[in-house]
């Protein structure tokens, strides 16, 4: 999977000679899982539920991401398709599908902001009364910006360093503070901060990456077949939910705090540090990016004009640091719930549209057989009626106070999408 070849397949077809092992993929998956949200995650509930009701909240959260985690890369996979040009036969259209890249965008443009905090808040904690926090977020903010902006290439270096670093960390906590403590202790402790609701929590880890199920094609078109596409889901699941999230959970419990650098001082001094600083950076690179090409994507199509990256993004780098700066870090929870509403309903759209109406799916399958993408012809330009649903189910899913928001939210839009479409199928009879 190397860039150029990401490159080259980015709007069409993964042919099958260019698939690749499964070690390969899971590596890349994991890497996504394996990341300083997912601790974030873990202090966050840690802090608010029980050991117990936190592993149950993140066993649900977990099942509702390899459903649509699975249903979305073996779809990805049968077709050699990303998540962007898929979603144009799977009920979206091409202007449904470039807003579906700009909430994507946007949501990123969320992270950036939070990890920038995290980054600003690591800074301060080292040069103490030196510089305060506005500084250390601007001066984050814009220097990353500017190094993203102009493809400094030594950003990918961060990546090489950060995952094993994570890891090292999350092996040596778990040593030092949890094997110290009884584990009867850690297990039964109640928690200090806010309580948390089972469904509350399954949404905040069905929102923490949601983001990453949605664009599972975009890894899973280089799959070989859906076995390895199930592994590759179920391990990164294992590894980032239960093994990683289980551990932060308790060393949560074992300090008495959700804040991350705290932690990771305590734990791990400068070196702890130096792992946020990395594991951000690591993040961001990869959010800075796909959002300015996102965001360019909608801008081009709307206007039909050309935009330069350098500016979209240093752009969007400025918002991310006024975000920072605003606090996005003390409403982690919140944005963590917004996500759980806003994307779960754009996979039961693709879901039921690919698997159950299957509406495009005769013009897949014969372009798929030639290797080449179905004639723009069969791709509406914009289908209201999934824009409709999926409006229904984020709706749903704030509104409804029974079971969990996220998992409403699939639901209603699915089945709000499969009446209406059977509703308009009627009306043209």
């Amino acid at each position: 999977m190397e860039e150029n070849k990401r490159d080259a397949y980015a709007f069409n077809r993964v042919p099958i000679n260019e698939r690749v092992s499964l070690f390969n993929v899971t590596i890349v998956r994991m890497g996504m899982a394996t990341s300083l949200a997912q601790f974030m995650l873990g202090t966050t509930l840690g802090h608010g539920m029980t050991f117990f009701q936190a592993m149950l909240a993140t066993t649900l959260g977990s099942i509702i991401l390899v459903f649509v985690s699975f249903g979305l890369g073996y779809a990805g996979m049968r077709e050699g398709l990303s998540t962007s040009v898929l979603s144009r036969w799977c009920g979206f259209g091409k202007s449904g599908s470039m807003l579906i890249g700009l909430a994507i965008s946007i949501s990123l443009l969320g992270w950036f902001g939070v990890n920038i905090a995290l980054i600003a808040q690591s800074l301060l904690t080292v040069l103490g009364s030196h510089i305060n926090y506005f500084w250390c977020s601007v001066i984050s903010g814009l220097v990353f910006s500017l190094l993203v902006a102009f493809g400094f290439n030594a950003l990918s270096i961060t990546a090489k360093i950060a995952v094993p670093l994570f890891l090292a960390v999350i092996f040596y906590m778990c040593y030092h503070e949890i094997v110290k403590h009884t584990g009867e202790s850690l297990y039964s402790s109640s928690p200090l901060g806010e309580g948390i609701s089972i469904g509350e929590g399954a949404t905040m880890v069905a929102g923490l990456f949601i983001v990453g199920a949605l664009i599972t094609p975009d890894t899973s078109r280089y799959c070989k077949n859906g076995k390895h596409v199930f592994w590759m889901i179920t391990s990164s699941v294992i590894i980032g939910e239960f093994f990683i999230n289980g551990i932060v959970i308790l060393v949560a419990h074992a300090l008495g705090t959700s804040n991350v650098v705290e932690i990771m001082i305590h734990t791990a001094g400068w070196i702890g540090v130096l792992t946020v600083i990395l594991s951000a950076i690591k993040v961001n690179d990869t959010n800075l990016y796909s959002a300015s090409i996102n965001i360019i994507g909608f801008l081009e199509m709307l206007t039909g004009k050309r935009f330069n990256y350098t500016a979209i993004t240093l752009l969007i780098g400025l918002l991310g640091t006024l975000l920072s700066l605003s606090g996005v870090l003390e409403a982690f929870i919140p944005f963590l719930m917004a996500l759980g509403l806003i994307f779960p309903p754009i996979a039961g759209v693709m879901l039921v549209d690919y698997y159950i109406l299957r509406t495009s799916r005769h013009h897949l399958e014969r372009s798929r057989k030639l290797g080449k993408l179905p004639n723009d012809v069969s791709m509406p330009i914009t289908h209201l009626v999934a824009i409709i649903s999926c409006a229904l189910g984020s709706t749903v899913g704030v509104y409804l106070k029974y079971g969990i928001p996220s998992v409403n939210s699939i639901f209603a839009a699915g089945i709000g999408y499969w009446l209406l479409m059977n509703i308009k199928s009627a009306l043209r009879k």
